[in-house]
């Protein structure tokens, strides 16, 4: 293990986490969140009548932090319960903090708004997946900094001079992006996940050809097919909260895991949905979520395959 190739790994991973952190809202608004359906205080969904998907819906709504003048309008089209005055269905939903149609969330509360990214304590009140408080974004700049040396740092002292470590440290790199879209807007976009499985199937070619070793390319393509089928098969379970997204990053990191071997590659089948189950149980037990609340998975696919590489 050298010192120096340890260390540049800390720093590049340093440098890629706290960039990632300033881009977050940035990424956020570029990746904007599904809108999640708005709930009543008592937790259960709004749905029937849209009045109730505005909590304080009885009181006027506050326009920029001013109380609205009182007087209701028409609601959507004309049509249901009228709407305080500043409160419109459809249009002007940058200025009145609404999606357009279907459900009307409350002022402030925008389908492009990241709650943790933007630095709040909450999701939207307390609708959908309303974020913990206390939890934020990895969007801060020194947090994702300190995460990302010790993810590259890691990956440089498991696996040394091997010719494949740079294919493991573009996905890392890539994976401290996809973390902090995720923490933010619970979403794992196609292109940000096609590229880092570009970038870390290229660097394995590589790889392959430096180390003479084409073989290997076959086992990593076989991992990739079943972290893809494994999550295929547990994303279409009834009552399965796994989104796609976390479908295809699984196939993605099932590449450099297949690439070192079938204990690694199990590991990181493995690891995820332990990781996963110790912090929803950790979260529970301090009623900082409900749950039903929904929380991203990427960011435990990512522990989880990072682990199985330090493990392996």
């Amino acid at each position: 293990m050298s010192v120096g190739l340890v260390t540049a790994a800390a720093l590049l991973g340093a440098v890629t986490g706290a960039l990632a952190g300033r881009a977050a809202p940035a990424l956020a608004r570029r990746f904007p969140p599904a809108v999640p359906e708005p709930v009543e205080p008592d937790g259960h969904a709004a749905l029937h009548d849209p009045a109730a998907a505005r909590p304080g819906a009885d009181r006027p709504a506050r326009v920029h932090g001013r109380a609205a003048a009182a007087g209701p309008e028409d609601g959507p089209s004309g049509a249901g319960p009228a709407w305080p005055r500043g409160v419109r269905a459809h249009g002007r939903a940058a200025v009145d903090g609404l999606s357009g149609a279907g459900p009307v969330w409350p002022r402030g509360v925008r389908a492009h708004d990241c709650a943790a990214v933007d630095g709040l304590k909450g999701g939207p009140s307390g609708a959908g997946p309303g974020w913990p408080r206390g939890v934020r974004a990895a969007g801060r700049s020194g947090a994702a900094g300190v995460v990302g040396a010790v993810v590259l740092g890691g990956l440089a002292v498991a696996l040394g001079a091997d010719p494949a470590l740079p294919a493991f440290l573009l996905v890392a790199a890539g994976g401290l992006v996809l973390a902090v879209v995720d923490v933010a807007c619970r979403r794992l976009p196609d292109p940000l996940v096609a590229a880092t499985a570009v970038a870390g199937g290229a660097g394995l070619v590589v790889a392959a050809l430096v180390a003479g070793t084409p073989g290997r390319l076959a086992a990593a393509l076989a991992g990739a097919a079943l972290s893809l089928a494994g999550y295929v098969a547990l994303a279409l379970l009834p009552g399965s909260r796994l989104g796609f997204g976390d479908v295809k990053l699984a196939a993605a990191l099932g590449l450099p895991l297949g690439w070192l071997g079938w204990s690694a590659l199990g590991l990181g089948l493995l690891l995820p949905h332990l990781l996963q189950g110790v912090v929803v149980l950790a979260l529970l037990a301090t009623r900082r979520v409900r749950r039903d609340t929904p929380l991203p998975f990427g960011p435990a696919i990512l522990a989880g395959g990072w682990l199985a590489v330090l493990l392996a």
